[in-house]
């Protein structure tokens, strides 16, 4: 059983360091690096392409809105192809990064309201998936299952990897609860960890009224800015080791 853990890394600005992203590369198998325009700078980019070419950690652009002020987590209606040139912008630069740290770009995520609004908005999923396609048809898209970015990703002809979130809470809709209403991110860390070995191992979560719901996902997210991330992507890493999965990036 294989299974890959990603993390959101790089959303540090200027002097301003947000998460440990070197204490997080040693735990997991995929980074999504914030490539400017909702966090992160050329100078965090080049130094976490680094990092986790050094550690065989797979690299994935996280690209968002241009938000710094809101960190990318305010919704943005966008003409598609501005949206797309943005996105393509974003790779662009964190490819540039990837190189000079001798490895590249092998995946792209959509970060915080890109992500969530291109999870129902065909048109912002087609632009994120046109950006990629001109870019690199062969990169996968890693989003929500069953999302417009699934079916974005399905008609543009790249590949789709499908993922779940341990520390968000979902909706009996199968998205993930919005940040401004209360629960929506789990704060225990018992239940974080009990949540991913769900995903991985019986490939389900608990909506928040209750319904179970099945979720096949191969990669699993710990957000870098949530509090004790690091204590819980190593608890999650221990729990799937013991459990007997393969921890290993789904775009190596």
């Amino acid at each position: 059983m294989q299974f890959d853990l990603n993390a959101d890394l790089g959303e540090g600005f200027g002097v301003w360091r947000l998460g440990d992203d070197d204490a997080l590369l040693d735990v997991v198998t995929s980074a999504n690096v914030a490539c400017g325009f909702h966090a992160g700078d050329p100078v965090t980019m080049r130094r976490v392409c680094a990092a986790a070419a050094q550690r065989g950690v797979a690299i994935g652009a996280q690209v968002g809105y241009r938000d710094l002020a809101g960190f990318g987590r305010r919704r943005i209606d966008m003409d598609p192809d501005e949206l797309a040139a943005d996105v393509l912008y974003q790779l662009g630069a964190l490819e540039a990064c990837a190189r000079a740290a001798g490895t590249r770009v092998r995946y792209v995520k959509p970060h915080g309201a890109l992500y969530n609004t291109a999870a129902d908005d065909a048109e912002q999923a087609g632009a994120v998936a046109s950006a990629v396609t001109a870019f690199d048809p062969s990169l996968p898209l890693l989003a929500l299952p069953g999302s417009a970015m699934e079916h974005a990703a399905s008609a543009a002809g790249l590949p789709f990897v499908p993922e779940a979130f341990a520390d968000r809470a979902y909706s009996p809709a199968g998205r993930l609860v919005p940040r401004a209403e209360r629960g929506a991110v789990i704060e225990d860390p018992y239940e974080v960890v009990a949540r991913a070995a769900a995903f991985a191992l019986h490939h389900r979560v608990t909506a928040i009224d209750g319904t179970v719901l099945p979720v096949l996902a191969r990669s699993l997210c710990v957000h870098g800015d949530t509090p004790g991330a690091v204590y819980l992507a190593t608890e999650i890493r221990r729990t799937l080791l013991d459990a007997g999965v393969t921890l290993t990036p789904f775009a190596p």
